[in-house]
Protein backbone atom coordinates (compact mmCIF):
# COMPACT_ATOMS: atom_id res chain seq x y z
CA UNK A 1 0.00 0.00 0.00
CA UNK A 2 1.59 3.71 -1.19
CA UNK A 3 1.89 5.84 1.68
CA UNK A 4 -0.04 9.91 0.82
CA UNK A 5 1.98 12.39 2.48
CA UNK A 6 -0.81 15.08 4.03
CA UNK A 7 -0.21 18.37 4.11
CA UNK A 8 -1.14 20.44 7.62
CA UNK A 9 -4.06 22.04 6.40
CA UNK A 10 -5.54 18.75 5.25
CA UNK A 11 -5.07 17.08 8.62
CA UNK A 12 -6.29 20.02 10.35
CA UNK A 13 -9.57 19.68 8.31
CA UNK A 14 -10.14 16.65 9.02
CA UNK A 15 -9.07 16.82 12.90
CA UNK A 16 -11.73 19.52 12.88
CA UNK A 17 -14.13 17.17 11.23
CA UNK A 18 -13.99 14.38 13.23
CA UNK A 19 -13.90 16.85 16.23
CA UNK A 20 -17.68 18.25 15.02
CA UNK A 21 -18.75 14.94 15.44
CA UNK A 22 -21.36 14.93 12.89
CA UNK A 23 -19.98 11.41 11.45
CA UNK A 24 -18.18 8.52 12.79
CA UNK A 25 -14.32 8.64 12.38
CA UNK A 26 -14.60 5.43 10.42
CA UNK A 27 -16.91 7.68 7.89
CA UNK A 28 -14.41 10.20 7.63
CA UNK A 29 -11.51 8.15 7.26
CA UNK A 30 -13.01 5.83 4.71
CA UNK A 31 -14.00 8.82 2.65
CA UNK A 32 -10.43 10.05 2.89
CA UNK A 33 -8.91 7.06 2.15
CA UNK A 34 -7.08 7.33 5.59
CA UNK A 35 -6.99 4.37 7.89
CA UNK A 36 -8.98 5.25 11.23
CA UNK A 37 -5.86 4.58 13.22
CA UNK A 38 -4.26 7.61 11.67
CA UNK A 39 -6.85 9.78 11.96
CA UNK A 40 -7.72 9.04 15.77
CA UNK A 41 -3.76 9.64 16.10
CA UNK A 42 -4.10 13.16 14.20
CA UNK A 43 -6.95 14.08 16.49
CA UNK A 44 -5.28 12.97 19.90
CA UNK A 45 -2.12 15.65 18.52
CA UNK A 46 -4.25 17.92 18.14
CA UNK A 47 -6.10 18.01 21.22
CA UNK A 48 -2.66 18.02 23.18
CA UNK A 49 -1.20 20.77 21.14
CA UNK A 50 -4.09 22.83 21.43
CA UNK A 51 -2.67 24.76 24.90
CA UNK A 52 0.10 25.93 22.81
CA UNK A 53 -2.23 27.58 20.41
CA UNK A 54 -3.03 30.10 23.08
CA UNK A 55 0.68 30.66 24.71
CA UNK A 56 1.36 34.16 24.73
CA UNK A 57 4.42 34.65 22.26
CA UNK A 58 5.20 37.78 24.03
CA UNK A 59 5.98 36.47 27.41
CA UNK A 60 8.34 33.48 25.57
CA UNK A 61 10.07 36.51 23.68
CA UNK A 62 10.40 38.82 26.93
CA UNK A 63 11.70 35.76 28.84
CA UNK A 64 14.53 34.31 25.81
CA UNK A 65 15.36 38.46 25.82
CA UNK A 66 16.05 38.42 29.30
CA UNK A 67 18.28 35.50 29.27
CA UNK A 68 19.91 36.50 26.66
CA UNK A 69 20.58 39.95 28.79
CA UNK A 70 22.06 38.22 31.46
CA UNK A 71 24.04 35.68 29.44
CA UNK A 72 25.62 38.82 27.82
CA UNK A 73 25.99 40.47 31.06
CA UNK A 74 28.09 37.18 32.18
CA UNK A 75 30.43 37.25 29.24
CA UNK A 76 30.59 40.72 29.74
CA UNK A 77 32.02 40.25 33.35
CA UNK A 78 34.09 37.21 32.34
CA UNK A 79 35.84 39.40 29.48
CA UNK A 80 36.47 42.39 32.07
CA UNK A 81 37.99 39.72 34.41
CA UNK A 82 40.21 37.98 31.71
CA UNK A 83 41.25 41.24 30.48
CA UNK A 84 42.51 42.38 33.68
CA UNK A 85 44.33 39.44 34.62
CA UNK A 86 45.70 40.05 31.45
CA UNK A 87 47.14 42.87 32.26
CA UNK A 88 48.45 41.78 35.37
CA UNK A 89 50.71 39.08 33.84
CA UNK A 90 52.11 41.29 31.60
CA UNK A 91 52.59 43.99 34.23
CA UNK A 92 54.67 40.76 36.01
CA UNK A 93 56.48 39.32 32.93
CA UNK A 94 58.28 42.76 32.19
CA UNK A 95 56.50 42.92 28.81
Amino acid sequence: MKRNPHTPNEKAKLVLEVLKGERTLNEIASEHSIHPNMLSRWKNEAIAGLASVFENDAAQKRKEKKEHETEIDELYAQIGKLTTQNEWLKKKSGL
